[in-house]
């Protein structure tokens, strides 16, 4: 699934150049392969053959369908995010959250198989129940994951004492949507709700902390459009996640600053209320530096260049795993998203192989805290399974 999850990044490093990157593409090729074949063999084996003892015909069926549907969905994934065709894309995201799932209970069946076959329990009655209820749980944790997913997310409310803020500042409302990947299903209408959910909370700062859309700007006009009528007292302020560099950034950072937003491209601003401020700063995703876009890395000496060492610093940045430079640096807060608290569950387990954060508020210095938001979207698959969306309101305290 990782593998399947990076294809439009793996394309493009490809077809820039082929000649030096053709064992890579190999090997991906060979991973991807490898993946495809254990997402849809294990739900295979369970549910056709194992010992249902189903009758030919239904095996023959079963197993040509699998076999079709696994041949043809790396095809639909290289076409959808790799050709940027949202039919295709629409139809291989179903696709792989409806096979994580059934793959994912398949392995929990096959177990639970065992647990029958030493209480005495022969097939095929065994395999039977086992195929039963593997495809139960998986109808409901599938409806449900989609009304999750396609629901406008829920407001999340976080109190974050900062030792070093003024008491001009203390109870500051900052509102945090992240990961809203607007992409080949037309979410305006809930865009339209994020909207309206935000400005219900009476945000002094409203952040974007990345992953905006997928697909470039023209494309993706409509679901942005409502991004524009977000209301906050003091700023509206966005930093670039990892897609927006497979997706056009320079455009999407233009594009947030023709809407009102201020585009925190490695700078920062000064937000000051009751004889108080905060630096609320921003820097470009950790994969930037490979976009080969000039300018873009990740810079916390640029985003705090100028800055009162004094006051307290916000910071956006897309990834949890950059806050070791805001440690270094001396942050206060740092918002950031990208995990999506795993999406779909058990997901979550290989997202804390690349992050150290999955989602909610952790310290990692005496100074230094992190809030990671589980995302306010989603990505590809259209299913939020035990990892609900989010739209966060952190209000900012003093120490009592």
């Amino acid at each position: 699934m990782l593998a399947l999850m990076s294809v439009g990044s793996v394309g493009e490093a490809v077809g820039s150049e082929p000649k030096r990157r053709s064992p890579r593409r190999a090997m991906f090729g060979f991973v991807v392969l490898a993946v495809v074949a254990l997402l849809f063999g294990v739900p295979l084996v369970t549910l056709v053959w194992s010992g249902n003892d189903w009758p030919p015909g239904v095996q023959v069926a079963g197993t040509a369908l699998v076999v079709l549907t696994a041949l043809g969905f790396p095809v639909l994934m290289f076409r959808g995010h790799g050709g940027h065709s949202d039919t295709a894309s629409r139809i291989a995201d179903t696709l792989l959250g409806v096979v994580w799932v059934l793959f994912t209970w398949s392995v929990i069946g096959q177990a639970f198989g065992l647990a029958l076959r030493l209480a005495g329990v022969d097939d095929p009655v065994r395999s039977r129940v086992v195929t039963a209820v593997v495809l139960l749980i998986a109808a409901v944790l599938l409806l449900w994951g989609y009304a999750e997913a396609m629901r406008v997310s829920r407001v999340r409310r976080v109190d974050v004492t900062i030792p070093r803020l003024g008491p001009g500042l203390d109870g500051l409302r900052v509102v945090l949507i992240t990961d809203t990947h607007y992409g080949p299903i037309d979410r305006t209408r809930w865009s339209q709700g994020v909207t309206k959910v935000i400005n219900s909370l009476d945000a002094d700062i409203v952040a974007h902390t990345g992953d905006i859309a997928d697909g470039e700007v023209q494309q993706r006009l409509s679901m942005a459009a409502p991004l524009a009528d977000v209301q906050a007292t003091f700023a509206r302020v966005y930093v670039t996640g990892n897609h927006e560099y497979f997706s056009g950034a320079l455009g999407w950072v233009e594009h947030m600053t023709s809407l009102g937003w201020d585009a925190l491209h490695n700078r920062h601003l000064v937000v000051t209320r009751g004889g108080d401020s905060l630096i609320v700063a921003g820097v470009d995703d950790r994969t930037a530096a490979g976009s080969g876009l000039p300018g873009h890395h990740t810079d916390h000496e640029a985003a705090l260049a100028g800055a009162d060492p004094s006051q307290p610093i916000l910071l956006l940045a897309h990834q949890p795993h950059q806050i070791t430079g805001a440690v270094s640096h001396g942050v206060d807060l740092q918002l950031s998203g990208h995990t999506h608290g795993g999406q779909m569950w058990p997901f979550h387990y290989l997202v804390r192989l690349d992050q150290p954060v999955l989602q909610g508020l952790s310290r990692h210095s005496e100074r230094t805290q992190l809030y990671t938001s589980r995302g306010t979207g989603f990505w590809g698959p259209p299913f939020r399974i035990f990892a609900p969306s989010e739209i966060t309101l952190l209000t900012l305290h003093t120490p009592k």
